[in-house]
């Protein structure tokens, strides 16, 4: 053992190397993460990687949905006549696609659902002579110019 004595303070130690090794360790130790700080930056990584790839494979399933479907569906008609005014009119309206689809047809039934201006609009898009449902889709819109049955000219037929 060697005794080393300053002023008023005593130490004892076994072996300098010792100490001074001790705390060189100790330093090293302060500097390095933890086990427990390396597995919660894992789990937040291993979270935002699977939050990723859900929205991809769902992104990936929409599209294979989208290729697959050769028919026409209700969004088509309520993108082409709902978005070109914000007037509506208390009326049911029909008609077809044209040449691009010639066995389907579509009606669109637009109705006041509150007296403060919200409508809601019923599409039906049926399939040829035997009128088999192909896709319908109901839209709450909200005109607050528009008046129950008034005649707005915006809406085309």
């Amino acid at each position: 053992m060697n005794f080393n004595v300053t002023g008023d303070k005593c130490e004892v130690t076994r072996c300098r190397g010792r100490k001074s090794s001790h705390r060189s360790l100790l330093s090293v130790h302060r500097s390095a993460f933890t086990l427990m700080e390396v597995m919660i930056a894992l789990a937040i990584f291993f979270m935002a990687v699977f939050a990723i790839l859900g929205l991809l494979s769902s992104v990936l399933r929409n599209a294979r949905l989208l290729q697959t479907k050769k028919g026409v569906d209700a969004g088509m008609v309520a993108a082409q006549y709902l978005c070109l005014t914000n007037k509506l009119v208390e009326e049911v309206q029909s008609g077809d696609f044209g040449d691009i689809y010639r066995d389907y047809t579509w009606t669109m039934d637009t109705y006041e659902a509150a007296t403060n201006g919200l409508f809601q609009v019923d599409i039906l898009v049926q399939r040829g002579a035997s009128g088999a449902v192909e896709s319908k889709m109901s839209v709450l819109r909200f005109a607050p110019d528009s008046a129950p049955g008034s005649l707005s000219g915006g809406m085309r037929r």
